[in-house]
C-alpha cells in the first residue's frame, strides 16, 4: 500500500508539530514548512523518522505569497526523491495571532493577519492543487473565534470567518477531482500561540474551562488526533463542513 504524503504549513511547533507526529505515527510521510526556527523543525522531522515516517522541513514564509513559485519547486523535488508526483494532504495550519482593540487595530496589523491566514492560504493551495492526487484531503484551520466574540480578536477571527466560506467554495471546485476540503475550528488550546498566554496564565486557563462544557482547556493532543483523523480514509465522506474542537466552549 502507498504510503500518503502530507504538507502541513506551520508545522515545526504547536498544534503544526503535534499533527506531525500524529501522522507520522499513521504511516504518513511529511512535509512540514517553518519560517524561522528550523531547529524546532528540525527536531519534529527527526522525531518523525523515528516514528518510521520519510519527513523534511522546507521554510515559507506563510505572509508572503511571492515565495510560493519557489517553495512549490521545493516541494516537487522532494516528492521526485520520494518517487512521486502527487501528494494526497495539504493542513494550512501556519498562523499568528494579534491582540487589538478595533478601535487601536493599525492597517499593518490587519495586513499582517490577512496575509498569513488568508491570501497566503489561497494562493498556496492554488498553487499545490495541482500536485495534489485525486481523492486527496484539504484540512484548514479556523478558530472557535469565527463562532464567539472575544473583544480584541476582531481582524484574527474575521480571517478565519473567511477561511470557512473559502473552504465551502473550494469543496464546490475541487469535487470533481474527489479532494474533499473541510475546516477545523480549535478552541483555546494550551500551546505557545499568542504567547502561551492560555497555557500559562492560571487565571485565564481557570476562567475558560469554567465556560467549557467539558471543564477544562483543550490540549495539543486534542487537536493533532482529531487532524490525522480529518484527513483519514474513515472520514472520506465528511466534506464542506466546518468541525469545532472546544470541548463545548461558550455554548
Amino acid at each position: 500500500m502507498t504510503r500518503k504524503i502530507a504538507i502541513i504549513t506551520g508545522g515545526s511547533r504547536g498544534l503544526g508539530a503535534n499533527a506531525a507526529l500524529k501522522l507520522a505515527a499513521r504511516n504518513t510521510d511529511l512535509i512540514i514548512t517553518y519560517k524561522q526556527n528550523k531547529s524546532a523543525a528540525d527536531e519534529v522531522v527527526s522525531s518523525s523518522i523515528k516514528l518510521g515516517a520519510r519527513a523534511t522541513a522546507l521554510c515559507l514564509d506563510a505572509g508572503s505569497v511571492s515565495g510560493i513559485p519557489a517553495f512549490k519547486a521545493q516541494v516537487q523535488e522532494t516528492l521526485a526523491q520520494w518517487g512521486r508526483e502527487r501528494f494526497d494532504i495539504l493542513v494550512n495550519n501556519a498562523g499568528m495571532g494579534v491582540h487589538a482593540a478595533f478601535a487601536d487595530v493599525t492597517e499593518a496589523q490587519f495586513d499582517d493577519l490577512m496575509n498569513v491566514h488568508l491570501k497566503s492560504v489561497f494562493f498556496l493551495t492554488q498553487a499545490l492543487v495541482p500536485l495534489m492526487a485525486d481523492g486527496a484531503r484539504i484540512l484548514n484551520v479556523s478558530s472557535g473565534l469565527a463562532r464567539f466574540a472575544l473583544p480584541g480578536y476582531a481582524v484574527y477571527a474575521s480571517m478565519k470567518g473567511a477561511i470557512e466560506v473559502l473552504t465551502r467554495y473550494l469543496a464546490k471546485e475541487l469535487g470533481h477531482r474527489g479532494i474533499s476540503v473541510n475546516v477545523l475550528a480549535p478552541g483555546a488550546i494550551e500551546t505557545d500561540f499568542g504567547g502561551g498566554n492560555v497555557r500559562d496564565n492560571k487565571q485565564l486557563n481557570s476562567f475558560i474551562a469554567s465556560q467549557t462544557a467539558l471543564g477544562r482547556v483543550g490540549l495539543p493532543d486534542d487537536i493533532g488526533d482529531l487532524i490525522a483523523a480529518l484527513v483519514s480514509d474513515d472520514c472520506r465522506w465528511v466534506n464542506a463542513q466546518r468541525i469545532e474542537a472546544s470541548g463545548g466552549m461558550f455554548l
